[in-house]
């Protein structure tokens, strides 16, 4: 199986831009619909903005893991994504795209871009990443997209007034 360095995901949301914006860019409210995020520790107060820093608490069955992550894009209306790391390793980089199609109608992508490669560390950070998580490598965009399904749809029914279970 070839190693996928990138997936992402869409869904269109019945809810504002600025309303979607403003639930995937706070990080505490991650847990609500993430798979495998189960707690989240953001430095500071108010709206995450760039260079605000969080960690993230992991887990996929007995498996516990967290992450330490920053902000690198906050833009209202527009996109929210933050770089991960694992022992001051790069990992991947996270993040939503919120486009209008509407009034009261907004395409949310989430993507994910593995950083795992090209740097020095990159083989001993994704040995972590199959020890930790269970995962091997060339198999995590298959879960991180199965993942992002959940997530956007968990996102969807939040927004549109929906009941969503974990």
């Amino acid at each position: 199986m070839e190693r996928e360095w990138v997936a992402e995901e869409s869904v269109l949301v019945d809810a504002a831009a600025a309303a979607v914006y403003e639930a995937v860019s706070d990080p505490r409210r991650m847990r609500e619909w993430s798979p495998e995020l189960f707690a989240v520790w953001v430095r500071g107060r108010g709206p995450a903005g760039e260079g605000t820093r969080f960690v993230g608490f992991n887990r996929i069955g007995w498996r516990v893991w967290f992450t330490t992550c920053e902000v690198t894009a906050a833009v209202p209306g527009e996109v929210f994504a933050f770089r991960v790391s694992s022992f001051g390793m790069p990992v991947a980089l996270w993040g939503y795209r919120v486009e209008g199609v509407g009034e009261n109608s907004t395409r949310l992508t989430e993507y994910w871009h593995d950083l795992r490669r090209d740097q020095r560390g990159a083989a001993f950070v994704s040995l972590l990443g199959r020890v930790f998580t269970g995962v091997p490598a060339e198999r995590r965009a298959e879960v991180n997209r199965r993942g992002m399904r959940r997530t956007l749809e968990r996102i969807r029914a939040a927004l549109s007034g929906g009941v969503t279970t974990k």
